[in-house]
């Protein structure tokens, strides 16, 4: 099998040759290519070619396509910093008032700039590796997320408590807007699946009914918005979710990408019969601050725990520090290859 293959068997709960690996690197795959990430997010081709070299170098199956996490906010308004050498960042919503959505314009996201990188991108390597390696399109964030950002974290989270619920709706529904354009136009690159974040809608930010509420509906649109196009759909939240995993579950994605705050067996318990599993490594405590033996040690103990399952794929549980040393990535990716399925 081609890894391609594997990653679509993982998905689709069929048996594959060898663990199916999919890194969230992107960080790491510019410093390795020798770019600034002020580089790297403007010009598709160096995301590419340095995507294109990372595959080269660890032989993983498939790509998950970022560039920051903070695109869509940029898009609509957001404020962002660009550093040379960090992913771009946010520090300060665009709205004073929940209410002044109605003030806005419906988005047009692909007026921006960064957002057709992200797509030229993607389209480059799918053109160069067609069905030999998996591409995933990520679509940055989901819409509890983008309005957390065009708030403000803490005025969202002020605003969660005290807003009424209508105008709440009105600013996640306008995100909602601006999340399925992303999707949509990935679709259009030939990308084999996408994604989003929602880390603000996990049990370290919000209760459990407060994300059956306000994120979990608009979760399920995206879902279908990228089912509609025929595309399969990973959701990834941060921290420990263990607490509302039935009801990601819920929103319909086809894989949930989790934390290693979330313990494994819970989400085998879980997930293992219904929904594709992504991660979970440590990125920065094993993976990049981690001995070869540690990385090998918790590859293993993951590994042992989804033995018996088709729906999994290898990952870090987020996105890997750009330091991450290059021999614990072969330790991870030579331990799963060593598993026969």
């Amino acid at each position: 099998m081609n890894g391609y293959e594997r990653i679509k068997a993982a998905l689709n709960n069929k048996p594959t040759d060898t663990v199916p690996i999919m890194l969230h690197n992107f960080m790491m795959a510019a410093r390795e290519y020798g770019v600034t990430m002020e580089q790297f997010r403007n010009d598709p081709k160096i995301i590419a070619d340095s995507f294109i070299a990372s595959v080269e170098k660890y032989q993983f199956d498939g790509i998950l396509v970022d560039i920051d996490t903070v695109t869509l906010a940029g898009a609509v308004g957001v404020p962002v910093d660009f550093p040379v050498d960090d992913p771009a960042r946010t520090h300060d919503g665009c709205l004073n008032s929940v209410e002044e959505i109605r003030n806005f314009s419906s988005p047009k996201i692909e007026d921006y700039k960064y957002v057709q990188i992200w797509l030229e991108a993607v389209r480059l390597l799918k053109e160069y590796f067609k069905n030999e390696i998996f591409i995933r399109g990520n679509c940055d964030q989901a819409p509890f997320t983008l309005a957390s950002m065009m708030r403000g974290s803490q005025n969202w989270m002020l605003d969660l408590m005290m807003t009424e619920e209508n105008q709440l709706n009105e600013l996640l529904d306008y995100c909602t807007i601006a999340s399925s354009q992303f999707i949509n136009l990935m679709a259009e690159t030939g990308a084999d699946m996408v994604s989003n974040g929602d880390s603000p809608a996990g049990p370290e930010m919000i209760s459990p009914d407060m994300y059956e509420k306000f994120a979990l509906p608009y979760e399920k649109k995206i879902v279908d918005t990228a089912h509609e196009k025929g595309l399969q759909y990973a959701l990834h939240i941060c921290g420990n979710t263990e607490i509302i995993l039935d009801k990601m579950i819920a929103s319909g994605a086809d894989a949930l990408e989790l934390d290693y705050k979330t313990d494994v067996k819970k989400v085998f318990e879980k997930c293992s019969d219904k929904v594709t599993f992504i991660g979970n490594i440590d990125p920065s405590g094993v993976l990049a601050l981690g001995s070869v033996e540690l990385v090998r040690q918790r590859t293993l103990e993951l590994l042992e725990v989804y033995k018996n399952s088709n729906r999994f794929i290898l990952n870090a549980g987020c996105a890997m520090p750009p330091t991450t040393p290059e021999e614990n990535v072969f330790a991870m990716i030579k331990t799963a290859r060593e598993i026969n399925r």
